[in-house]
């Protein structure tokens, strides 16, 4: 599965779960949700995720998308 693939998930699925401790136990697991919602603005202009890190170091994701374009492969995206 691709490391972007994986990134898009996991963030997916902790704003899902920020907004619903937000509303059944208290307002400031919206700050999850901001928290979460800053760092893909800010790595889409820096480059910089700090879980695409932690998930190469988990050995998960396999070839980014250039990586295959380099070799001949094509993207699907």
């Amino acid at each position: 599965m691709k490391i972007q693939l994986l990134i898009r998930r996991f963030a997916g699925a902790v704003i899902l779960a920020s907004l619903v401790l937000a509303h059944y136990h208290s307002a400031y697991w919206l700050w999850l949700t901001a928290f979460v919602g800053f760092n893909l603005l800010q790595s889409s202009f820096t480059h910089f995720c700090p879980l695409e890190i932690v998930l190469k170091k988990l050995g998960a994701g396999g070839s980014c998308c250039c990586d295959e374009n380099k070799s001949g492969g094509s993207c699907g995206s």
